[in-house]
């Protein structure tokens, strides 16, 4: 008996020894895992916290202590790099024409869109699946390779140098539909019907049902549009002539080569840029992880 129980008390031991191994690699894992994501967090802040202590520096500092520590170190803190930029260009108009511009695309994307992804996800009409293909294979092709074409378009339509030129070729985005289809397409069928018993039309169906129980993805689509027009540059670089219908972000290249060069009103210039991405990101953060969750889980 004597022997029985040594024998059982050095295999529970033995077997525990892997128990412990486990878990203390699992902490050290967790452990490495979050020190990785922590320095790769701090270089990518890294140069948003540089624009942001360099615009309230004066522009002698920011130059001198570029390149050192005491570049992310406050120092001396002075406005006086915001006023210069408002004195120097007219930013209040750049600001404008790019709030809505950006508005416009992401209030017109989400009713569009959304409409075309209810319309693959939920009707059933001849041609359906080849349309869908044909939305989807959209998605691989770059705006370059179509840039140079809508420009002519945009220039035989008299369009240039307008804000419907910078608006009209972005409302539809594959994109876009693609990510409303795939969140529609595993609604419960059950809320339509319903509704449909009730006497309601499609369209009412939509709005009134399926609108208010989709708002994580309407969330998604409106964000990802957001920070891709805020800071879209090659297409109003190409149809823009003067400031009167200038975005930001053509703005500030020009900005950065207007005599003389200050740094820290260029870093001014970009905090304020940057800015409304940071705000509407944070608003809708909720709402964004939510509807990447949903469209990732369900696509």
């Amino acid at each position: 008996m004597q022997d029985s129980n040594i024998q059982l008390n050095r295999t529970d031991h033995s077997q525990s020894e892997p128990v412990i191994i486990r878990q203390r690699r699992k902490w050290l894992g967790a452990i490495a895992s979050y020190l990785l994501l922590t320095v790769l967090a701090l270089l990518f802040v890294a140069p948003i916290v540089f624009m942001i202590i360099g615009s309230l520096k004066p522009d002698s500092l920011v130059l001198t202590e570029a390149g050192t520590f005491k570049a992310f170190l406050p120092g001396q803190i002075s406005f006086q790099n915001y006023r210069d930029v408002f004195e120097r260009v007219d930013f209040a108009r750049f600001f404008f024409n790019s709030l809505f511009i950006t508005s416009m695309i992401v209030l017109a994307g989400l009713l569009v869109n959304s409409l075309a992804g209810y319309a693959f996800a939920r009707l059933r009409w001849r041609g359906r699946s080849g349309v869908l293909l044909l939305v989807i294979a959209l998605m691989i092709i770059p705006f370059e390779a179509i840039a140079v074409p809508l420009f002519f378009q945009v220039t035989l339509l008299g369009w240039r140098n307008t804000y419907i030129a910078q608006i009209l070729p972005f409302v539809a985005n594959a994109f876009s539909i693609y990510l409303f289809y795939t969140f529609f397409i595993d609604l419960p069928k059950e809320l339509e019907e319903a509704a449909r018993v009730d006497g309601a039309s499609t369209l009412r169906t939509f709005f009134e049902i399926i609108v208010p129980v989709a708002k994580p993805v309407f969330a998604t689509v409106a964000i990802l549009t957001f920070l891709t027009q805020w800071g879209s540059f090659l297409w109003p670089l190409m149809v823009t002539l003067d400031e009167q219908v200038r975005p930001l972000p053509v703005a500030i290249s020009s900005f950065q080569t207007l005599p003389p060069i200050q740094w820290g009103d260029i870093m001014s210039f970009g905090v304020m840029m940057v800015a409304p991405i940071l705000i509407v990101f944070l608003l809708f953060q909720k709402w964004f992880v939510e509807g990447v969750a949903s469209t990732g889980t369900k696509g």
